[in-house]
């Protein structure tokens, strides 16, 4: 597929996605189109990159489908400055989505997997977002305390229960995005963090990985 074909593909999703009201907001629109997906998944499937469809990559990992990216950047209400952690770095893909939806602020993802960090930090710096991405390799569940706190926590991968340290890390007013397994389901729920507390929203079932 030739580069403006890539560009005509990633303009049609784009619309498809505004269309169905999954994008709504003009960061994660110009975020999603500014992207390039197809530099972020293997040679072999970049003629898929654009359908709206995850993909497995390498190690039991995948890349989500570009609606479930647009629909977690959308919930954690992109804005100029924010500070977030994403737990699993996947492709790097999802970071950059969010890293270019929030303009000059900065995007921390854990990867528990060191080959799936490396190839995350590799299509990050081809993709030109390395000053705003910064890929670390360790237990996601146990956040990066040394950066916190965060204005928004994003998990990419589906938890037993909720690890505190991420609420720990949350500022006041943050917002954890989190896959949780269920009664045999997957389903994402927002955690907001207020002075009287945390409060839990379902949003739609979800299939990701297990975080480990």
């Amino acid at each position: 597929m030739e580069l403006n074909e890539f560009e005509k593909a990633r303009r049609r999703l784009v619309d498809d996605l505004k269309a169905d009201g999954i994008i709504v907001s003009r960061e994660v629109e110009e975020a999603m189109l500014s992207v390039p997906r197809h530099l972020f998944v293997p040679n072999y499937i970049r003629h898929y990159a654009y359908q709206d469809t995850p993909l497995t990559i390498m190690r039991g990992q995948t890349i989500s489908a570009p609606h479930m990216v647009a629909i977690m950047c959308e919930l954690i209400k992109p804005r100029r400055g924010m500070r977030i952690l994403e737990v699993g770095a996947g492709t790097g893909y999802q970071a950059c989505v969010c890293a270019r939806a929030i303009g000059d602020g900065v995007v921390y993802s854990v990867e528990i997997d060191p080959y799936i960090a490396l190839y995350a930090t590799v299509n990050i710096i081809h993709a030109g977002f390395s000053g705003m991405v910064k890929v670390y390799q360790g237990d996601g569940k146990l956040g990066l305390p040394k950066h916190a706190p965060f204005d928004a926590v994003l998990v990419t991968a589906a938890a037993s229960t909720v690890p505190q340290p991420l609420l720990d890390q949350l500022t006041m007013g943050g917002v954890l995005v989190i896959p949780l397994k269920e009664d045999g389901y997957q389903k994402l729920y927002v955690i907001e963090k207020g002075k009287e507390g945390f409060r839990k929203r379902f949003i739609t079932y979800v299939s990701f990985v297990d975080l480990r």
